[in-house]
């Protein structure tokens, strides 16, 4: 019975340790590859803006961002899972571009972008160190996110059409508060072993930082008289 009790706690430790060992490498590898794609996002944004290339449009952004999302989802598995991120990523960037000449035509715009790029810095990094070292489960906030973001990205696809200011305004709040959900959610799900794929990890963690600065520099730029 000793010698059964004694392989069966080291087989729970053990289990324990190749579980733990697992975890960290999403983690590394989800922050390595998140730290490349946003600089090579930065990359595709600035040359958007130097060029000053025009906006693709809502129907193109949209297609192009649940198609790259879509192919990225199927290749998660591959090599090219990777490739598909940068291609992902890299077209959000250059969306971004036209958005942030915009703000920088403006007379705070410069004071504005700053603001929404260190505000988005710190929420994620604050947001992210928490998860990480509190290591509290948040996977009770999925369903609540999925439904809020689903209601959120309605309400402003209305906002665009019917030309509302107000619920514009109020549907980037509710993004800064989802994408900020967001973010403790999914660093959480790689923690718990609830995500176990690093690609999938890093798109997800990516769009948060990605709707997280739209959203605060439309409400910056709404306070300092930018819009």
């Amino acid at each position: 019975m000793s010698t059964f009790n004694t392989q069966t706690a080291t087989r729970v430790a053990q289990s324990r340790s190749e579980s733990a060992i697992a975890t960290n490498t999403v983690i590394r590898n989800t922050y390595l590859l998140l730290s490349m794609t946003l600089l090579f996002a930065a990359l595709t944004a600035g040359v958007s803006v130097a060029l000053k290339l025009p906006h693709p449009g809502l129907i193109v952004t949209l297609v192009g961002y649940f198609g790259l999302l879509f192919l990225t989802n199927r290749l998660r598995n591959s090599g090219w899972g990777v490739a598909s991120v940068f291609a992902l990523t890299g077209f959000m960037g250059y969306t971004l571009g036209p958005i942030i000449g915009h703000y920088l035509g403006l007379a705070n715009g410069g004071q504005t972008v700053m603001m929404a790029m260190a505000g988005t810095a710190t929420i994620f990094v604050g947001l992210s160190g928490y998860a990480l070292t509190t290591r509290k489960d948040f996977s009770f906030m999925g369903g609540f996110l999925m439904v809020g973001v689903l209601l959120a990205f309605l309400a402003g696809l209305g906002a665009i059409f019917f030309e509302i200011p107000a619920l514009s305004l109020t549907v980037s709040a509710a993004f800064v508060l989802l994408m900020s959900g967001l973010i403790l959610y999914e660093t959480s799900n790689i923690i718990h072993g609830g995500e176990t794929n690093y690609v999938m990890a890093t798109v997800t963690l990516f769009v948060a930082i990605f709707n997280l600065f739209t959203s605060l520099l439309h409400l910056l730029g709404f306070m300092n008289g930018d819009d």
